[in-house]
């Protein structure tokens, strides 16, 4: 009965394919109302006046709320340093392109969308930031509640004696989120108590920012959200257009629904900013580290702060006894960044991993022998040993499975044809947290179970694994059991978001639904009527909904009797799981190797990825099949980010200039090629009670570095400034 792992089909897969899954937009609600946001134009300066008349005139049109006549609402958040800044119609001032600057709400989406088409603004427009020459640089306080920057050793006098030095900057554009789902929210009041269907990672983070935003305790706002269509950190946050969709509601007193246009996607929901990172290794000529460097530049908003925290997986990935980073901010007049997919590890990777490419090609080593030669055996920034750690093996395997010793070691020496063929690889680790969650699991009077927990399924399997964990628990069939979420009526969970899901709530399952099964055994045990009166329950074995003594399964009894033989229609058990000394003791990690194959046209310069091999360790796997996907996801994602994803924006004015997927490019069938990802097992005993470490992120890590190592190996060029487009390469070619 141990179901735990086991390649599952999803339970809600019927349901999304025939169109039984309701997505936040898709709830029906009496007398709902539609709203959509009228945007600015320029992205500095102030209102010098806005002009609703004409807006009001369409019919259906209920009411355009500008910042003359919105409901009160509260800005900025109590804890700066978890919350976001939210421009809310409460002022004139214009902070970035396509803000918030009206809402048209009406009988019918086209009536809204066309009041808000006639709504005219003009604008008193100033020159924005555009760029980091034109902004100052300036160090935050705090990253997670961590210094910004860290030291070990005298780094500067290492670097200047190193036998071998790689000292580069590398770049990553700003990028964009695109879940095919957009942003949605509908908005119904009921006196003074809330209710939103809204599209969101964190149903109980959104309701604590509903409710400050709005004045209101929380208590009284319920936060709905069934299913996801892909967030990747953009909905781990609540955005202007959650709020804006209860003040519509609350100003024409009716439910209002409230959904974001592609081109809304990118301007206030957050995005990956730009990075510019300085990576200095030192080395012996044998290739082992003395010093490694890494000072991180990124971007955030003038009226907010968000570090993307590009130098963290170099304090700990290698074996370097001198060691400096360092993490700057420059405001920009744009939004506020967020976390996209690996925030920090996935922008690092890429400069990290490329310079110990180079560091290889300097001393004239195999890349993956210089990544053995530096293996970190316990981790270097804590001093702490690992959890657990199979990057060796993940190295092996991988270089097994994708033929690495075939790989030419002198750049472009490999030919077929027009096109240059190279090999390239990349290490990936990713942290494994896991934060405080609860839940409650009931076994009902037929024998069946429901669990319930207010967390959030991306489209990543949450329903899926979690009701594989408790029937794993519960000694039921998986089919018995019903996994509930995505409610703040149910027990707190927290945002999904930092591969923490699986191993903050799995724990909290676990931990229920063994609560409920030991009290429902405990009956057993104490009733002289029941056939295990008076046994022990480690003599005890749970199985098909049927306890029974492990050494004689014929003496037991099912579920259901127990329960009708006590009268009950179900019995129920609530726990809680949280970190504990373990975060101290051991530093804890998920780990893997990249490996890419690339095609570089001669001529042209495009690059064609023409096979990719990941091999990942991350702990306990909840169902192979949904993890397998994970990964593939993830790679493909990094080899988007290697090839393809770039926000332009006009650097005049600071408007995005490629806010729709016609001009965002991402990859398409025809840019995927071979993708394998393989699981290496793992056991953990101390990172969770499950053993989990969680496989949201680490997909993506390494996947561009290995991708632009693998352009220099094929051709000799080294690209340090993402995307790596054909005319990067042309000039050298």
């Amino acid at each position: 009965m141990n179901l735990i792992g086991a390649p599952l089909d999803r339970v809600d897969g019927r349901l999304k394919v025939t169109g039984g899954a309701r997505y936040s937009a898709e709830f029906r609600v009496a007398g709902l109302a539609y709203a959509v946001m009228v945007t600015s134009t320029v992205a500095k300066g102030r209102i010098a006046s806005i002009d609703t008349r004409d807006a009001l005139r369409p019919r259906g049109v209920l009411a355009v709320l500008t910042h003359h006549n919105a409901p009160h609402a509260n800005q900025a958040p109590p804890n700066k340093a978890q919350e976001r800044y939210l421009p809310l119609l409460q002022d004139d001032v214009v902070r970035y392109d396509r803000q918030p600057v009206a809402l048209a709400i009406a009988e019918t989406f086209e009536a809204a969308l066309e009041a808000a088409s006639r709504v005219v603004v003009t604008y008193d427009a100033t020159a924005p930031v555009t760029t980091f020459a034109g902004a100052s640089v300036y160090t935050p306080e705090k990253i997670m509640g961590q210094p910004p920057d860290s030291l070990r050793g005298d780094p500067d006098a290492a670097l200047g004696s190193a036998a071998v030095k790689v000292d580069a900057t590398y770049t990553t554009p700003v990028e964009h989120h695109n879940p095919m789902e957009p942003h949605a929210t509908i908005a119904v009041w009921d006196g003074d108590r809330l209710t939103l269907y809204d599209s969101t990672q964190a149903i109980f983070g959104t309701r604590k920012r509903i409710s400050d935003a709005l004045g209101i305790p929380a208590d009284a706002v319920r936060v709905i959200t069934e299913y996801v269509g892909g967030g990747f950190g953009s909905k781990g946050s609540a955005w202007p257009h959650v709020v804006l969709a209860a003040l519509g509601a609350k100003a024409v007193g009716r439910p209002v629904k409230l959904a974001l246009t592609r081109p809304q996607m990118f301007s206030s929901v957050g995005y990956r900013p730009r990075t510019v990172q300085r990576v200095a290794l030192g080395a012996g000529k044998d290739g082992k580290l003395t010093v490694a460097l890494h000072e991180v530049t990124s971007q955030t908003s003038t009226f907010d702060e968000f570090v993307e925290p590009s130098a963290a997986l170099t304090k700990m990935l290698y074996a370097v006894p001198n060691l400096r980073t360092t993490q700057r901010l420059v405001r920009l007049d744009a939004a506020t960044p967020t976390y996209m997919r690996a925030p920090g590890e996935s922008s690092g990777s890429f400069a990290l991993e490329s310079a110990m490419d180079e560091l290889a090609h300097a001393v004239g080593l195999d890349p993956l022998e210089v990544r053995l030669r530096n293996y970190a055996e316990t981790d270097p920034s804590s001093g702490n040993p690992f959890s657990s750690k199979s990057l060796r093996e993940c190295y092996r395997f991988g270089a097994e499975r994708f033929g690495w010793s075939a790989r030419p070691s002198k750049p472009g020496a490999l030919r077929e044809g027009n096109e240059l063929v190279g090999y390239g690889m990349a290490t990936a680790t990713y942290p494994s947290h896991r934060s405080a969650a609860s839940a409650n699991a009931r076994i009902a009077a037929d024998g069946s179970a429901q669990v319930f927990s207010g967390t959030q399924d991306l489209g990543t399997g949450s329903y899926t694994v979690f009701a594989q964990v408790a029937a794993s628990a519960l000694g039921l069939p998986v089919e018995r059991v019903r996994f509930e979420l995505g409610d703040t009526n149910f027990p707190n969970a927290p945002g999904s978001g930092g591969s923490t899901t699986a191993a903050s709530v799995g724990s909290a399952v676990y931990a229920a639904a063994n609560a409920v099964r030991t009290k429902l055994l405990e009956l057993a045990l104490n009733d002289p009527a029941s056939p295990l009166y008076g046994k022990t329950a480690s003599s005890v074995v749970a199985a098909d909904g049927r306890f029974s003594l492990a050494a004689d399964s014929a003496t037991g009894e099912r579920f259901v009797d127990i329960l009708q033989r006590h009268d009950l229609q179900h019995i129920e058990s609530y726990a809680e799981a949280k970190p504990g000394d373990e975060t101290k003791q051991y530093a804890m990690h998920a780990f893997g190797a990249q490996f890419a194959e690339v095609r570089v046209d001669a001529d042209l310069g495009t690059v064609r990825v023409a096979r990719m091999v990941g091999a990942f360790a991350s702990g306990r796997i909840l169902n192979a099949k949904t993890a397998h996907s994970q990964y593939l996801g993830g790679m493909t994602w990094g080899l988007s980010m290697a090839l393809f994803e770039e926000t332009q924006t006009d650097l005049r004015s600071g408007r995005i200039m490629s806010a729709n997927l016609e001009k965002y490019l991402v990859p398409v069938n025809a840019d995927a090629p071979s993708i394998e990802a393989y699981l290496i097992p793992e056991e953990d005993e101390h990172v969770n009670p499950i053993g989990v470490k969680g496989i949201g992120e680490i997909g993506i890590v390494g996947a561009a570095a290995a991708i632009a190592n693998a352009v220099f190996n094929a051709t000799g060029i080294r690209v340090r400034d993402l995307p790596i487009v054909p005319e990067k390469l042309l000039a050298s070619l």
